[in-house]
This record gives C-alpha cells, sequence and structure tokens, in this order.
C-alpha cells in the first residue's frame, strides 16, 4: 500500500504530523454530520484545529478508475479550493491530501483544510424564515453566486450546507465547502437559473433569489422567476424518484441518521 501526501506550500503540516493526526483519525476529534458517507472530523495539531473529510472507498469499478484514470476527490477538492482563492472566491485553507492506492486500486483518501469559525449557512434561511436579515443575507447570498457564474465557476452542490457564513457587521462573507464537483466554463443562461435549484429553496426564497438575481444580470423578475421555479420543481420531482428508488432497491444499506 502506498501513501502520497501532498501538502500545500504554505502550511505548517508534514508528513509526519498528517499522519500522527490520520491515525488518530478513527478514535478521536469530534464528528461532524452522520458521518453516513463520508466521515468529517475536527481534531487538533499543536494548537491549531483542522477539519479532516475522509472520502468512501469507492467501489469496485471507481477503485480502478480513481487509480488510473481520474483525478480523487480529495486531490479535486484541493485544486479546486486553490483555484478559488485565486478568483478570489473564498474556501477554508487548503492544507494538504492524502491518498492510499495499491498498484492496482485506489484506497481511502482524505482532504484536510484549517478549521473554520463560521456562524451559520444558507440552511439557516430554509429553517428560520423569519431570522434575523433574512431579506440581506438572501440577497447578499445570491450576488456571491452571481459572481461565481462571472467568473465561470459552475459549483455543482450548490446545496444548504456547502456555503459557511460569517457575520461581519452589515456584510456577509460567504465560504464554499465540498468541493470536489465543480465545472470551471462559461455558463449559460439556464445552468446559472438552475444552480439555485439545489438548494431546495422554498417559493418565498425564490422570489427573493430571482429579484436579485433579474436586476445583476438585467432580465424581467418575472421570467427569471419562472425559469428558476421551472428547475426548483424538476430538481426536487427528480430527487425524490431517486430516493424512493433506493428506499425500494436498497433497503439493505445503512440508513441515515
Amino acid at each position: 500500500m502506498s501513501v502520497i501526501i501532498h501538502i500545500h506550500k504554505n502550511s505548517v503540516l508534514t508528513s509526519e504530523s498528517i499522519q500522527l493526526m490520520l491515525g488518530k483519525f478513527s478514535s478521536e476529534g469530534e464528528l461532524i454530520g452522520t458521518g453516513y458517507r463520508n466521515v468529517i472530523k475536527i481534531l487538533d495539531i499543536d494548537g491549531e484545529h483542522y477539519n479532516i473529510k475522509a472520502f468512501k472507498v469507492p467501489n469496485l469499478l471507481n477503485k480502478l478508475v480513481y487509480r488510473f484514470f481520474r483525478k480523487s476527490k480529495a486531490e479535486r477538492s484541493f485544486l479546486y479550493a486553490e483555484r478559488l482563492l485565486e478568483s478570489g472566491v473564498l474556501t477554508p485553507s487548503p492544507e494538504a491530501y492524502v491518498e492510499h492506492a495499491t498498484f492496482f486500486f485506489f484506497g481511502k483518501s482524505y482532504y484536510i483544510t484549517k478549521q473554520l469559525n463560521y456562524d451559520f449557512t444558507i440552511r439557516k434561511l430554509i429553517d428560520e424564515p423569519k431570522c434575523d436579515d433574512y431579506d440581506n443575507i438572501l440577497r447578499q447570498f445570491t450576488r456571491f453566486t452571481f459572481q461565481l457564474h462571472e467568473k465561470g465557476i459552475h459549483f455543482l452542490d450548490h446545496s444548504p450546507g456547502n456555503t459557511l457564513i460569517i457575520k461581519k457587521g452589515n456584510e456577509y462573507e460567504f465560504y464554499l465547502v465540498d468541493l470536489n464537483r465543480m465545472e470551471f466554463k462559461t455558463l449559460s443562461y439556464d445552468e446559472r437559473l438552475a444552480n439555485f435549484a439545489r438548494l431546495s429553496p422554498k417559493d418565498y426564497m425564490l422570489d427573493i433569489i430571482s429579484d436579485e438575481y433579474a436586476k445583476l444580470i438585467n432580465k424581467s423578475h418575472e421570467e427569471v422567476r419562472e425559469r428558476m421555479y421551472y428547475f426548483s420543481k424538476k430538481f426536487s420531482s427528480s430527487f425524490n424518484k431517486r430516493e424512493a428508488f433506493k428506499k425500494k432497491y436498497y433497503f439493505w444499506r445503512k440508513k441515515k441518521k
């Protein structure tokens, strides 16, 4: 079993400190989320908190694909983080990625960042529609997404938990996480509007988002809102069908908590 450890040039981590951290991963650290698929933990090294994402070991086919033909999720996360920061888009500081492999098969992989102390995620706006500064947060988030699109960044996992938010006075900073699925290209009109669909927004959220985005692209609010509603409903329908299929045919799998 070979181990590749790639450390960011600005990181203070060493191969030794990373191996020590990963040696403690299964028994120590604060678990983030359920650990249903990928396991995310916060661990401490020399007084600094690090966020470690352990990706699920791929199936047999993908063990071959990731070994020979495609970059791993850990490496893509690291490279995309660097590219985001170069573009002026915030994301937790990329520190390192680690890959385990045999001669023929890819195995475990880890992506390591500095732990970011944030205030909330976009999910708060879904769960608490009467939260303070709701309209302002959502409009600033829409402008943030518009800037992603203008920079040719298509964040394919633009979902409620994948934007961390830090409040600074009346302004908000937005940090992207879960980076392994991205495209860098010129986005079409429909791709831009469909990019909000994974947020699973309520209609009143889409009313605000579409109003703000329409101003930014100089389109009528009615036109933008109608297309956003279409893509949101299309995604929800597709998601529900997939979940029903998995529930029926993959009932033996471990269930989400």
